[in-house]
């Protein structure tokens, strides 16, 4: 299988800085690999996740450190529907520190919904990065 890589935004690298103060590049992409990962993985919230990718990273409300792996964040973003109204997007977020001239960017690893519960266990047992100022 071809490694399919589709450019999903820019992220603002201001907000990016809590994760690591090197990044490359502000290229976001998204592979077919993650894509079938969060299919398989996470089927329930595939389509879900998919729309609200691009938003969430270019608008995140939280940044948490991803203790297990370098230069990584989970990515938290509410998701504005009636329908689902105490969820939200967290994506597993890969900065870039070597860009390698241009061929290589930040990339989505992964991504599902989580609760409002989950997302309150997250705000108290993590360490946060970022949080969204309320305008």
């Amino acid at each position: 299988m071809d490694l399919e890589v589709k450019e999903l935004c820019a992220l603002d690298i201001n907000i990016y800085k809590c994760i690591t103060e090197n990044i490359d590049t502000d290229r976001v992409v998204l592979t077919n690999k993650s894509v079938i990962h969060i299919a398989d993985h996470h089927p329930d919230a595939y389509n879900d996740v998919l729309i609200e990718l691009k938003d969430t990273i270019i608008s995140p409300d939280f940044i948490i450190s991803d203790s297990k792996h370098e230069n990584t964040g989970l990515v938290i973003k509410k998701i504005e529907s009636s329908e689902k109204p105490d969820q939200h997007t967290f994506i597993v977020l890969k900065i870039c520190t070597d860009s390698q001239n241009g061929q290589l960017a930040n990339s989505i690893i992964s991504g599902w919904k989580i609760s409002d519960k989950r997302l309150q266990s997250y705000l108290r047992n993590k360490q946060v990065l970022y949080k969204k100022e309320k305008s």
